[in-house]
């Protein structure tokens, strides 16, 4: 008996704790536009936000012609992979500057997994200017002794899903019309470019074929797939091709190119892929892709808000679980489903990727990564069917889950948050896919 009361107060009593004080200190959520950001791949933490650090620090010291670039943790770890160094390089080379990248495989900062340190050097050859920063997901970045929590512009008691579907029950709102309440019509203009890039990137995806960069040698799959499943018939051919939408964006982000992070690139191919699967199958109007994409941020939001979705923090449920629970809201949405229904959707999304880590191989974007999106992006749509068929009641919160995913994402050991030390990365054999 005394054992199990320790049990259940360490998994229980001790977690409420620090959930509720965590709670208590919610600031508002920022705008839709940092979580939907356009950019390179094949990473948004390892190559968008390093290269947003790199401009950051040169445009703060432009004098010197020598800099240095330490990367700590996940960055050095897999940032070959994710071409974190040629981010950088191309910063400074680009403005006749140069650079030398250090790398810190043992040597990780406190407080994330992804730092850097930029030094600028003197004429002397001594250390001039130093700045740290913080890749800390989604191509965000903060410097050394800054918040996590950027300034916000929703309400700060519009901090979890539950004080939402308050609010929307109480003003007979639909989810998407938090957004344009609280951050204006010019966020449906934004979200008019975020779908632009979204269905560029899955005609090119469609189109490209040949090999991934990298040394994998890994063949683009995306082509073959989209011709094979447009000839499949019956339920299997419409959800078939579904796949072939997130493998198109899934490989043009490995391959570095222009996509947007939904919420990270390495989880970027999901919502297009369900969306654009939507808007063919069920001839959407392109202003309901507009207020799905709304709602999917607002989920993206929350989860990047309280909890993490970073796949060096938390492992891969941050990145693809989120994309899924984004993806599951916005088809939910688009099938007709209630507030309710839309956040039970999205809670399963997370919930049915709990504890799923991040050990790409060679630290690139493609293996398990490719394929994860694609399998997300199906299981949004029957996320979507499920919510669908109740009456939007369930057990577990979405806010609840998202307290469960950092739990989860905290115990996964180290060689399973994106340092390919574990797990996939250290399969000998690289296989056949």
């Amino acid at each position: 008996m005394l054992l199990y009361s320790l049990a259940s107060f360490y998994r229980d009593g001790f977690f409420r704790l620090i959930t509720a004080g965590f709670q208590a200190n919610i600031r508002a959520m920022e705008s839709l536009r940092e979580l939907y950001r356009i950019g390179y791949g094949p990473s948004s933490s390892h190559t968008i936000g390093p290269r947003h650090a790199a401009q950051l620090f040169l445009a703060d010291n432009p004098s010197f012609e020598n800099y240095t670039a330490e990367l700590f943790g996940s960055l050095a770890a897999t940032g070959r992979g994710h071409l974190t160094d040629k981010a950088i390089e191309a910063v400074f080379n680009d403005a006749g500057k140069r650079i030398e990248i250090i790398w810190n495989y043992d040597e990780v900062k406190s407080f994330h997994p992804n730092a850097m340190t930029f030094t600028a050097i003197g004429s002397d050859g001594k250390a001039a200017a130093s700045e740290t920063y913080y890749s800390v997901g989604g191509g965000r970045v903060v410097k050394e002794g800054e918040s996590l929590k950027s300034e916000g512009v929703y309400p700060d008691d519009f901090g979890t899903m539950r004080q939402i579907l308050d609010y929307c029950e109480n003003e007979g709102l639909a989810l998407w019309e938090i957004a344009t309440k609280f951050e204006g019509s010019e966020i449906t203009d934004y979200m008019e470019e975020v779908w632009e890039c979204m269905e560029a990137s899955i005609a090119r995806g469609i189109e490209a074929e040949g090999v991934l960069p990298g040394g994998l040698k890994l063949r683009r799959k995306a082509s073959r797939y989209y011709t094979q499943a447009s000839d499949f018939s019956g339920p299997l051919g419409h959800t078939a091709i579904t796949l072939s939408y997130a493998l198109a964006v899934a490989e043009e982000n490995a391959a570095g190119g222009l996509v947007v992070t939904a919420p990270t690139c390495g989880s970027c191919g999901v919502v297009p892929a369900v969306l654009y699967y939507l808007y063919k199958q069920y001839k959407i109007a392109k202003p309901k892709i507009l207020r799905a994409l709304l709602t999917a941020g607002l989920v993206g939001n929350l989860v990047k808000q309280n909890g993490s979705i970073s796949g060096a923090e938390v492992g891969c449920q941050g990145e693809v679980g989120t994309a899924c629970a984004m993806a599951s809201a916005a088809a939910a949405q688009i099938l007709g489903g209630s507030n309710w229904q839309i956040e039970y959707a999205a809670e399963m999304g997370l919930e049915h990727h709990l504890g799923l880590t991040c050990d790409p191989m060679m630290g690139l974007v493609q293996i398990p990564c490719i394929e994860r999106n694609a399998m997300a992006a199906m299981r949004a749509l029957d996320h979507a069917s499920f919510a669908l068929l109740s009456d939007g009641r369930h057990k577990i919160s979405f806010d609840e889950i998202i307290d469960v995913m950092m739990e989860t994402g905290q115990a996964i050991p180290s060689i399973y948050r994106e340092t390919s030390r574990g797990g996939l990365a250290t399969v000998k054999e690289h296989g056949k896919k």
